[in-house]
């Protein structure tokens, strides 16, 4: 291991260990999958697979879409393991899934995870009251996403009054994040995110949106500390949100995390599952085409500035086909189905598609390879 990358411990999660501290955030549909979880794996990182209609390309998708999931969550776990070996056959990182509460099959999801071997599964879009019975007698490490003390606290308490234990790890997610996000609009708008966007403005909301995430995560310290100590145990915390370069990485520390999650810096990468449309969509972004937009997952969501949100601004887009994917949808009420407007936007459709994004993607200049990116994040090479 070279010098700069020991300024940063590995992340030890149970009895699991990552060489680098950086978690590669899940991002669906179809944008993080084997081939870029298992590169970040290679890395040392923490390689995280969506499960989030994970099949979409499989034979028999339009049929039968939760079997054509679960197929391709074991097939993607598998293959990211095998792509993460070395030249000797070793593995220095983790591979992993995140699963979203919402999804209507989200329980067979986490089981198939399971037994496919992952190392660890992360859940959000919701919160996963029920995973440690979901991941019984496994070695398969658990971690919610949080955006408050106050849910990582309702989540400790029920673990550990109903499957005494806690959580393995815990993911802090900040609202400078990419895709659906766990604030009220009320929030983002006293942040300054609903606003306009510039270069200069856009700055200026992520540092109050990240001025409110470091006393959260001072809380949440704090927190999981009596845990640690009932459990006798180590709950590492990971930041995530707005994570671009070292200086953040290097906050992160600062404020007594154990990591970092990093989602968009890994899109524009050659290794990433996307099509290359969509990398050149982020690419091009700017500041100004970020946008908060409601998701028919019940959340706000942030994403990219083009044809498609500018319709359904206006309008509702009529739903051919419902692909089973949440648990709570109504197509008849929704404005949109998530599911084609994510899958168009994955295959190439970059206008008539969504394209889920973090506060920072008009900081993305270039096409990097992952190890680049990793070299970046951890200081050993400068931007």
């Amino acid at each position: 291991m070279n010098k700069t990358r020991e300024k940063f411990p590995s992340l030890k999660i149970g009895g699991k260990e990552a060489r680098i501290p950086i978690i590669q955030g899940g991002m669906g549909v179809g944008v993080s999958r084997s081939s870029l979880a298992g590169a970040v794996a290679k890395e040392g990182g923490v390689g995280i697979i969506s499960t989030a209609q994970i099949g979409y390309d499989e034979e028999g998708f339009e049929k039968d879409q939760a079997k054509a999931n679960l197929k391709a969550i074991r097939k993607h776990i598998e293959r990211a393991k095998e792509i993460a070996k070395d030249e000797n056959g070793e593995c220095h990182g983790l591979i992993g899934v995140n699963v979203m509460v919402a999804l209507k099959h989200y329980q067979e999801h986490v089981k198939a995870a399971v037994e496919a071997g992952s190392d660890v599964i992360i859940c959000g879009a919701g919160l996963p009251l029920e995973l440690p019975e979901l991941v019984k007698g496994s070695e398969t490490k658990i971690a919610p996403i949080v955006s408050s003390a106050r849910a990582c606290r309702l989540i400790f308490r029920q673990w550990d009054r109903k499957y005494k234990r806690t959580a393995d790890f815990i993911v802090v997610e900040g609202p400078a994040a990419g895709g659906h996000l766990g604030f009220h609009m009320d929030e983002l708008e006293e942040y300054g995110y609903l606003q306009k966007k510039d270069k200069e403005s856009m700055e200026q909301a992520n540092e109050k949106g990240q001025a409110a995430m470091d006393e959260e995560i001072q809380k949440i310290i704090k927190l999981k500390k009596e845990y640690e100590e009932k459990y006798q145990c180590n709950i590492p915390v990971i930041m995530a949100g707005g994570v671009f370069e070292y200086k953040d990485v290097k906050h992160a520390f600062e404020l007594g995390a154990d990591g970092v999650q990093v989602a968009s810096r890994f899109v524009a990468t050659y290794e990433c599952d996307a099509s290359e449309a969509y990398k050149q969509a982020y690419l091009h972004a700017k500041e100004e085409d970020v946008q908060i937009i409601k998701s028919p997952v019940g959340l706000p969501g942030r994403a990219v500035r083009n044809a498609f949100v500018e319709k359904t601004e206006k309008e509702k887009c009529k739903i051919q086909k419902c692909y089973q994917c949440l648990a709570k949808c109504n197509p008849a009420e929704v404005p949109y189905c998530i599911t084609k407007a994510l899958v168009d936007a994955v295959k190439g459709d970059v206008e008539h598609g969504l394209i889920f994004c973090g506060s920072n993607v008009g900081k993305i200049q270039e096409m990097m390879h992952v190890e680049d990116v990793i070299k970046e994040l951890t200081g050993e090479i400068e931007r």
